[in-house]
């Protein structure tokens, strides 16, 4: 029973199944692990959610485009996106609550993986990281969720702070682990800048070259940033976003001897 580990979907749901096939993905004895962001920018958000929240193996953590949706669901904000026809899916509600209980931040200890959307700020530690995520999750799954959600964005405060309180402290939370890339040499986050490594400005560190407590033992995956074209030094590090949905590629990784599978994508997959 393999594990794959799969990066950003973001909705291109025939290059997913193209995935698939090449890995020979048997639903009924291997295990898909996503990395979050199953929907938006892609042509079919509707098709990807609705595969993957029916598969009897998965583990799929939250991305910020997942964070996205859920707001566009609960609230009424008004952003640009293309998860129209989840929003207007005779499933809709199914869809959204499947979402909704997703975890934020993944470790299995066995296999000694961690399994996070953006990465994980410099403050924090292992079991930091999985004690703050579920204060998230809790808040998801309660009645204060939509309050949640409409108060989740925006770049403040961007230092970790254990005296946070309120939205405030979720929305750092959240943003530490769906958003984050940079950080400042002091450990804050800087979420505006995008570009890979080697044209960052001095003042920025990639968030995994920290010496983050007992993490550089752990194996991390993540997603979210295409522009590292799933290359890191760190050998404990593994980048899964290959900018499926900019035409580049869909990754996954086995985790049982870290195989790398990919296929080739196009903008209308």
């Amino acid at each position: 029973m393999p594990t794959y580990a799969i990066g950003d979907v973001q909705g291109c749901y025939e290059a997913l199944r193209a995935l698939l096939d090449k890995i020979e993905f048997s639903p009924s004895h291997d295990t898909l692990w996503f990395a979050g962001d199953l929907v938006n920018r892609g042509p079919q958000s509707l098709e990807v959610l609705r595969f993957v929240s029916k598969l009897p193996h998965v583990v799929s953590v939250l991305g910020n485009h997942d964070f996205t949706l859920l707001a566009l669901a609960h609230t009424d904000i008004d952003i640009p996106h293309t998860m129209h026809d989840i929003l207007k899916a005779p499933d809709r509600a199914d869809l959204i609550n499947w979402l909704r209980h997703r975890p934020l931040f993944y470790h299995d200890e066995m296999a000694n993986y961690v399994l996070v959307h953006a990465g994980i700020t410099p403050q924090w530690t292992l079991s930091l990281a999985q004690k703050y995520a579920k204060e998230v999750e809790a808040c998801l799954r309660s009645a204060q969720f939509e309050p949640l959600l409409a108060n989740m964005f925006g770049n403040a405060p961007n230092y970790w702070n254990e005296d946070l309180v309120g939205w405030e402290r979720y929305r750092f939370i959240i943003n530490a682990l769906t958003r984050i890339r940079y950080c400042n040499l002091d450990g804050s986050l800087e979420l505006d800048y995008k570009g890979p490594p080697q044209s960052a400005p001095a003042h920025l560190m990639p968030w995994y070259k920290f010496a983050i407590q007992d993490l550089n033992q752990t194996k991390i995956l993540f997603g979210h940033w295409a522009a590292l074209e799933g290359k890191v030094e760190e050998s404990h590090v593994f980048p899964l976003d290959t900018g499926c949905v900019w035409g580049n590629a869909l990754t996954a990784l086995r985790l049982e001897d870290n195989r790398v599978f990919n296929v080739a994508c196009s903008p209308s997959d």
